[in-house]
């Protein structure tokens, strides 16, 4: 996206609200625009701000980051969300992601890495450490019902957006699956938000999963 990018940043612990703020604010273009200190402070701190990407703790102590992206991501034209936390269980990350996260980062991820995620998320790509990525692709791939269901869907969508499922997938970013399938990034775009609409997903990190139930990649 061009212009301002802005942030929201919910945590509990004002020291790390105040130090990823002076981290991130005019860093190449973004803007710290509000800060919340409790999952259930991020609807109303959402609509005064009305930031691009929200940076989302997932341990809070009246309203979990994840009850809190859920509530977050159903209401429409939401921002992207992620979440940023010391806890890495597997059941975390299949939580936070399925309630619509975007990505999901360790409080130990470098500034200058936390700012890059912030960009591209917010162009719509996944962010996903490749640890975290490796272990829940693991994980996913062993359950058998889930590979029933995301077989299920896949099935609805075109051989071309199936393509275009196992490129996201791979990580690919949009002008990346354009060279790959001889289109351009314009019609890529548009098979992506057809693939989200068809399989009710709400973004591509969800369909990278999805792939991955499959056992597509």
């Amino acid at each position: 996206m061009t212009g301002e990018l802005r942030v929201l940043v919910v945590d509990d612990d004002a020291l790390v609200r105040g130090g990823l703020a002076m981290m991130l604010d005019g860093a190449n273009g973004i803007t710290v625009v509000g800060e919340a200190a409790d999952g259930d402070e991020v609807l109303a701190a959402v609509d005064t701000h009305r930031p691009h990407v929200v940076l989302m703790d997932l341990r809070m102590p009246r309203v979990d980051g994840i009850t809190a992206t859920r509530r977050l991501r159903a209401r429409p034209g939401a921002p992207e969300v992620i979440v940023l936390t010391t806890f890495d269980t597997d059941e975390n990350i299949l939580r936070a992601l399925r309630a619509g996260a975007g990505g999901f980062l360790l409080k130990d991820t470098p500034p200058p890495r936390i700012a890059a995620a912030v960009r591209r998320i917010a162009e719509g790509e996944p962010i996903l450490s490749p640890r975290i990525t490796r272990r829940l692709m693991d994980r996913a791939a062993t359950q058998a019902d889930a590979y029933d269901r995301a077989r299920d869907a896949l099935a609805a969508l075109s051989p071309r957006e199936n393509d275009v499922v196992l490129a996201v997938a791979r990580g690919r970013t949009n002008a990346e699956i354009a060279a790959e399938l001889y289109m351009s990034v314009a019609t890529v775009k548009a098979h992506v938000s057809s693939v989200l609409a068809k399989l009710g997903l709400d973004n591509r990190t969800q369909i990278a999963l999805l792939a991955h139930d499959a056992g597509l990649a």
